[in-house]
């Protein structure tokens, strides 16, 4: 009599990711992000921004606007995320959600005249907002890797590598 063979365990890999302590540092991070950004353009920017040039004005004006909308589509992401997770949402208004969030669209833009003059406060914010953008794109294309091998029948290749992620993040069951 042979053994029986063991039957492949789906995981829940966004139920488990947003439990984890993994996201909740990303999305602390980015939810401090949008708030530091907040803080400082509508403080220290205004004054930084009146030391500019026409140019560096201009470069500054464009980066802050870049700069918003990328923490503004980022902070949008996680939310979802974390109502995806605690079950808020149905899967009709998660469709409905994920199309008004374009994480492709938000990355680096293409050099700026006068963007030398750009204050290091604002380039900084940048420089973080871009980092914790690449890390969403990531866990974005994890969960969207998750999702694809949920809609079809047979047990996907990749789930045991997703359930892998989901241990290294710490996932709680």
């Amino acid at each position: 009599m042979s053994p029986a063979k063991a039957s492949p365990v789906t995981v829940d890999f966004m139920s488990r990711f947003t439990a984890s302590d993994q996201f909740d540092r990303v999305f602390r991070e980015g939810m401090g992000l949008v708030e530091e950004t907040a803080n400082y353009l509508d403080g220290p920017g205004r004054q930084d921004a009146r030391l500019l040039d026409r140019h560096g004005a201009v470069a500054y004006a464009t980066e802050s606007m870049r700069l918003t909308t990328r923490l503004m589509q980022l902070a949008s992401w996680l939310l979802l995320q974390r109502a995806i997770g605690a079950g808020e949402m149905t899967q009709d208004d998660v469709r409905k959600e994920r199309h008004r969030i374009s994480l492709s669209d938000i990355g680096r833009g293409k050099p700026l005249n006068g963007s030398e003059q750009l204050p290091p406060a604002l380039c900084d914010i940048v420089e973080r907002s871009l980092s914790l953008h690449q890390r969403v794109l990531k866990f974005d294309a994890m969960l969207n890797m998750q999702a694809k091998a949920d809609m079809g029948s047979a047990p996907s290749p990749v789930s045991n590598q997703l359930d892998r992620l989901a241990a290294v993040f710490g996932a709680r069951p």
